[in-house]
């Protein structure tokens, strides 16, 4: 084929024309080029994720790249309900189960919801505590619905200085570790029952324990935590295909309901992409929608928090923990020690899992980077 030439571009231009060519070339520089994206960073994200492909690469990557945000294992993104993100960090892959910590809570409330809908358990109800119900305990006013929307009233000091203080630190490694149900439900009330919102991984454990009651109620403890393991299997792992997804117990046989469920990347996306759902997966509403409701419907006590959720809304604390103002007001996620996320957003079909380690302190900005990768998702 015969090679065409074409004359100088400055030869076919009037002196006019040159002109404005050189004005045009001293104007404003143009947006910086993006550096490369590393190697294997784009192919971890499929070819129709629903938004630019190469912008979802470098959001999936900042996660994994930042120095600020703490370290980063999985990063999954599930939109319309199929994976469209997916990576690791090296020594992890699709077979890593990853602890919870307080991604468990929001599985304890599941499984709560479900024993309501058989009919086992009442919202507005003391729990079967056998303590609590003896004559002039004033323990014996507080209901379920309290336990799950975190104002017990119960003297649980989640963080408390020094460390060894601390409600949680205590019931799980020093005096209560053996019996974590009994120690947290021993503790005295500081507030009415329903009066003032408190975190406490202490009443996720008492949750843990109602449960065990119900199912074993003669049982020792490999009794309940056979019972538990067995209902935690039949009704949300089989149905929802959580293969991976497993509950640590104590020596009573107690669930470490607030703490230590385990699962993989995609079996903590699926558990997400369950709630986004509205309770149903696989065509089959496995708890009732009106319970997921429940679960997002705010604290009367805390605007952002719900049932073991934390919703996408103000605190009007000085508490801020998921992307209220950067993402729709009906999101909601759960959040675990070490910076453990499963953010879902309705709104946008959107499911999105991170999953690692990190400081109290680098938890803002990792979920700053995380709200960058979901406001690439439009509202439908």
């Amino acid at each position: 084929m015969t090679r065409r030439t074409f004359p100088s571009l400055a030869l076919r231009l009037t002196p006019s024309l040159i002109g404005l060519a050189l004005l045009a070339g001293c104007g404003e520089p143009g947006p910086p080029e993006l550096p490369p994206l590393p190697e294997g960073a784009l192919e971890a994200v499929d070819v129709e994720p629903g938004v630019p492909r190469e912008d979802l690469a470098r959001a999936v990557d900042a996660l994994f790249s930042r120095e600020d945000i703490g370290e980063t294992r999985a990063v999954i993104v599930m939109h319309g309900g199929r994976i469209v993100a997916e990576r690791y960090a090296e020594g992890f892959d699709e077979d890593t189960r990853f602890i919870g910590w307080s991604l468990s809570k929001t599985v304890t409330a599941v499984l709560i919801g479900m024993m309501v809908a058989d009919g086992r358990l009442a919202l507005d109800n003391s729990p079967p505590i056998d303590q609590w119900r003896r004559a002039g305990d004033p323990r014996g006013e507080i209901t379920l619905r309290q336990l799950l929307q975190m104002r017990s009233g119960l003297r649980h000091e989640e963080g408390a200085e020094p460390v060894y203080a601390s409600s949680e630190v205590r019931m799980m490694y020093l005096d209560g570790r053996d019996d974590m149900a009994a120690w947290a439900e021993a503790q005295p009330l500081d507030h009415a029952p329903g009066a003032v919102f408190r975190y406490s991984t202490a009443t996720s454990v008492i949750l843990g324990d109602v449960m065990a009651r119900l199912l074993a109620p003669e049982g020792d403890g490999d009794a309940r935590q056979q019972a538990v393991a067995q209902f935690l299997d039949a009704r949300l792992v089989v149905p929802l295909g959580l293969q991976t997804m497993r509950a640590e117990y104590d020596a009573a046989g107690t669930m470490l309901a607030g703490s230590a469920v385990w699962a993989n990347a995609r079996d903590w996306a699926r558990f997400g992409d369950f709630l986004r759902s509205g309770g149903a997966a696989r065509g089959v509403q496995v708890v009732p929608r009106g319970w997921i409701d429940f679960m997002k419907s705010e604290s009367p006590r805390a605007p952002d928090y719900g049932a073991q959720l934390w919703l996408n809304r103000p605190s009007g604390t000085d508490r801020d923990n998921l992307l209220a103002g950067k993402a729709p007001d009906s999101a909601f996620g759960a959040l675990g020690h070490g910076g453990q996320v499963v953010f879902v957003s309705p709104a946008q079909k959107l499911t999105v899992v991170r999953l690692g380690m990190g400081s109290d302190e680098q938890q803002r900005a990792m979920l700053d980077t995380l709200g960058e990768l979901v406001a690439l998702y439009p509202e439908r």
